[in-house]
């Protein structure tokens, strides 16, 4: 089983994407078509948390199949910054600085780090990344440096925001599922429900990641000019 793909990550990496397609299209029909839909709190915020959440804990077990994680993060880290360029002269101040992306990226290039700590330090660390988070993002500074790590200075606003204190808790959390078990390269559950539509989205989860919100937008505002 060992050059197979493990079911259920890929499942839940499709749930993953498919959570973000419906929080894109609210956040695009409140910003841009003016629908006063509230994604900031309640139902809507939480499907797009859960979604990035699932994303990041998936990432820290993939980081330990992947061959040329370094690489990917390079890549992963190159695109987060394609997206800051692009919503720099988008979205004016509420540009993307550190978003999932760029912290996706980072936490690759830090994997093998992460790799070298057993299990239980790394169960210390990610409880240490928690308890540390909200001192950290209550904590305001005079640079925008810091940003990557949690420290925020007075007035800073921004799209799309995911620092290394709290998050990299849920990928360490990755990183420790697939120390505990998934370095087996087999699936947790005692059945299989592999398919290949969802493997194939799986395999392709960046690539649509990166296209899914201009074409969102563009069908929507394709859309709204017809009706």
């Amino acid at each position: 089983m060992t050059n197979r793909r493990v079911w259920e990550i890929d499942l839940l990496r499709g749930v993953a994407i498919i959570l973000m397609v419906v929080f894109h299209t609210v956040y695009d029909l409140n910003e841009f078509l003016g629908m006063d839909i509230t994604y900031t709190s309640g139902f809507w915020y939480w499907v797009g948390k859960i979604s990035a959440l699932i994303f990041i804990f998936i990432s820290g077990i993939s980081s330990g199949f992947s061959k040329g994680v370094l690489r990917r993060g390079l890549k992963v880290l190159a695109i987060g910054l394609g997206i800051t360029l692009v919503t720099y002269f988008a979205l004016e101040e509420q540009y993307i600085r550190f978003g999932i992306l760029h912290f996706l990226g980072t936490c690759m290039l830090l994997y093998p780090l992460f790799k070298a700590l057993n299990f239980w330090l790394l169960a210390v660390l990610a409880a240490a990344v928690a308890y540390l988070a909200p001192y950290v993002s209550n904590y305001s500074v005079q640079t925008g440096l810091l940003l990557p790590l949690g420290f925020k200075y007075k007035g800073f606003v921004t799209a799309d925001y995911y620092p290394l204190f709290p998050y990299l808790a849920v990928f360490l959390l990755g990183v420790m599922a697939y120390k505990l078990y998934y370095h087996k390269k087999k699936s947790l559950l005692g059945f299989s429900w592999e398919n290949r539509i969802i493997r194939y989205v799986s395999k392709r989860s960046l690539f649509i990641y990166v296209v899914h919100q201009p074409v969102i937008l563009g069908v929507l505002l394709l859309i709204e000019s017809v009706i």
